[in-house]
């Protein structure tokens, strides 16, 4: 059984990713400004822990493995919960396979001898962790601590040599031109929307509710705590970022962080960063493998996909849908249409989001009998925030890329008759 230790790393492991890397860079473009652009940091922390604040109530009351497809179709009923559930599971497979190319590309960077091995290494990333996760739950949960544990004491050494062998940056090197009016306004919601995205997994607990020893207790404790590292590591960082570098060299650099640490440690700083950027990576792969394993589980045990992927090994692990998700993964390596997957379930994202805090409202009016050992903090009014902040992220998501946005609609329309002949099928 699993427990807060765990619960902790698969939502540190599964929260901080490559955009932490990528997106200080970002946002530092839009907001040129050193209050602002801690503040956006601070906004994201405190949406996350908004989230959390709803989604313990249900992870505690309901306590299912498999995420939000758990809820949505409790709440929102069978068809809602094939749409969360099915995009969910695509849109992790599809994080896989671009997480375990990104570590290909890390990998054989310093390395001549793999340049050309990179499809390789990506392979053998996610067919190893299957291997790992396929001994048993206790094999991928250890991992996933472990790997969290050297992610966040690699960020935390990086954060005081910033502050410790750093340069402080002048002043008149961060005179940088802010918008105004209308202007400023579009880009803080630019700003947060990615910020947003980077603390994306801090519902990771929810996945594996009844793996959980004291769901309870855990659930809640695991969600919080591990929200408020990450903010805590988010800050610091970006904090010490403002430290060595000027804000004009942190504004559109793709990779900020790798900029500070070529200012703290010269030209070593590359090496530190790519190895870094590994371990970060290799956290995710397993996280992400873990949770659309359990969602893949959940749905073919609810009759939305084969019986056969309901067996559980001595382990503990469902081994056809561990299996299936890595297959689905490397399909995704080797044709390379995980982009444009990706692309398109990002809508779905948010609408996870949107189902979850929905789910809230409509399961405290349709069952108030229930037991709920966690209530949520200041509902409805922490509830609401959280959802009319979801939905203006939706619409501002749509507005910047309709294109997409229409293809994730298309999908939407023509996924009521797969989930039908499924149905059927399962019948």
């Amino acid at each position: 059984m699993l427990g807060v230790s765990f619960g902790l790393a698969i939502t540190i492991g599964g929260t901080i990713g490559v955009g932490i890397l990528r997106t200080p860079g970002e946002v530092a473009a839009q907001l040129p400004n050193a209050w602002l652009f801690i503040g956006v940091w601070i906004v994201g922390g405190l949406y996350a822990l908004l989230g959390a604040l709803s989604v313990a109530e249900l992870g505690t009351a309901w306590p299912r493995s498999g995420g939000f497809y758990v809820f949505a179709r409790r709440a929102l009923g069978e068809y809602a919960g094939f749409v969360i559930g099915w995009s969910d599971w695509l849109g992790s497979c599809g994080t896989i396979a671009a997480v375990a190319i990104v570590i290909g590309e890390y990998m054989s960077a310093p390395f001549l001898s793999l340049a050309n091995r990179r499809l390789i290494i990506s392979l053998a990333v996610v067919i190893g962790f299957a291997l790992l996760q396929w001994r048993g739950v206790r094999w991928g949960g250890r991992a996933q601590e472990l790997t969290t544990l050297l992610k966040s004491l690699a960020f935390v050494a990086l954060v005081i040599c910033c502050f410790v062998f750093g340069s402080q940056n002048s002043a008149a090197a961060n005179a940088v031109t802010l918008p105004t009016g209308l202007s400023l306004l579009t880009a803080i919601v630019l700003a947060l929307q990615g910020v947003i995205v980077t603390y994306d997994g801090w519902y990771g607990m929810i996945y594996f509710g009844e793996e959980v020893r004291a769901p309870e207790r855990d659930v809640p404790r695991a969600m919080f705590g591990g929200v408020l590292a990450v903010t805590v590591i988010y800050l610091l960082l970006n904090a010490a970022l403002l430290y060595v570098l000027p804000m004009s060299s942190i504004a559109n650099q793709k990779l900020a962080v790798g900029a500070a640490a070529e200012a703290v440690f010269g030209a070593s700083g590359g090496l530190f960063i790519g190895g870094l950027a590994v371990i970060t990576l290799l956290s995710l792969v397993n996280a992400t493998t873990l949770s659309a394993t359990r969602v893949l589980y959940t749905m073919s045990r609810d009759g939305l996909f084969t019986g056969r992927a309901v067996r559980v090994n001595r382990g503990g692990t469902p081994t056809v849908a561990l299996f299936t998700s890595a297959g689905v993964a490397v399909l995704f390596i080797l044709t390379g249409t995980f982009e444009g997957v990706l692309a398109v379930l990002a809508f779905f994202f948010v609408v996870s989001y949107s189902s979850a805090f929905l789910s809230v409202f409509v399961l405290r009016r349709r069952e108030p009998e229930t037991p709920r050992p966690y209530r949520t903090w200041g509902y409805p009014w922490t509830t609401a925030i959280a959802l009319i902040g979801s939905l203006m992220f939706l619409i501002g998501a749509v507005a910047s890329d309709t294109r997409t946005s229409i293809y994730a609609l298309l999908l939407l329309g023509g996924s009521y008759p797969v989930f039908l002949v499924l149905k059927r099928l399962a019948r």
